[in-house]
């Protein structure tokens, strides 16, 4: 959820703003903005006009492709409004709404049907990691959903440890590291290729503070920013995380 369309239209320029008088390559580093349902078209009339080198994103998608499903957004409607990528399977979603893999996987599938390129969020809780250990869950959770597709296109895999999740405690850079490589691993052994061309994201209390160690891992590719994105200065400081990084 999180903010209105006057709220995410202030926030987007003020981000957009912000990191163009710093001179961001956005050809290096993409930033992506996923507001609610109600702030897309506010948000793409705004980048479009603009000219913002920001992308577009949905925070859910729904399985059906078109029918008389009350409440949900397909994909069709939101590659209409230039969305490029949509979250699947979100710890809130898995939590709240009792978002299994066979619906994650079909939500995949809504995505590939419209071109959205899908943001496939894994992860385990507190419990979890005690019982199974740190990869068991993603790995699977992360199979599960890929398993499911008759093709597979451009897809990206979000670690989020569901215990590290606006609870102020972060995974350390070698544990994000030693999931994510896992979870390579894994979709090299099962579908080959595709684990050279997956993103994949760390995603758990990031911080323009700390994002600097977890980029440095060869397994991670970006970071999914939960509460940090609703500062501007603090998100651009997170998009401009090399500057953090001395060499």
């Amino acid at each position: 959820m999180n903010l209105d369309h006057l709220q995410a239209i202030a926030l987007i320029q003020k981000l957009a703003w912000t990191l163009n008088e710093k001179n961001h390559d956005f050809k290096d580093v993409e930033v992506c903005v996923i507001p609610p349902f109600t702030s897309l078209r506010s948000a793409q009339t705004l980048i479009e006009a603009e000219k913002f080198e920001l992308s577009l994103g949905a925070q859910d998608i729904s399985r059906h492709a078109a029918g008389a499903y009350t409440g949900e957004i397909s994909g069709a409607m939101l590659a209409k409004l230039a969305v490029k990528y949509a979250l699947v399977g979100h710890s809130e979603r898995r939590q709240y709404h009792n978002e299994d893999d066979a619906l994650v996987g079909a939500k995949v599938a809504a995505c590939f049907a419209s071109n959205i390129i899908p943001i496939i969020c894994v992860g385990e809780t507190q419990e979890q990691l005690q019982v199974h250990g740190p990869s068991a869950i993603p790995v699977r959770q992360t199979l599960a959903a890929l398993e499911q597709q008759e093709n597979l296109k451009d897809f990206v895999i979000a670690y989020e440890p569901v215990w590290a999740i606006g609870t102020g405690e972060v995974a350390t850079p070698e544990q994000a590291e030693n999931v994510a490589a896992e979870i390579r691993n894994a979709i090299a052994t099962k579908f080959g290729e595709a684990a050279d061309q997956v993103r994949i994201l760390y995603g758990g209390s990031v911080k323009a503070g700390n994002v600097a160690g977890f980029m440095q891992g060869s397994n991670i590719d970006g970071v999914l920013v939960g509460g940090a994105s609703l500062d501007s200065d603090e998100f651009a400081g997170i998009a401009r995380y090399k500057k953090h990084i001395v060499l």
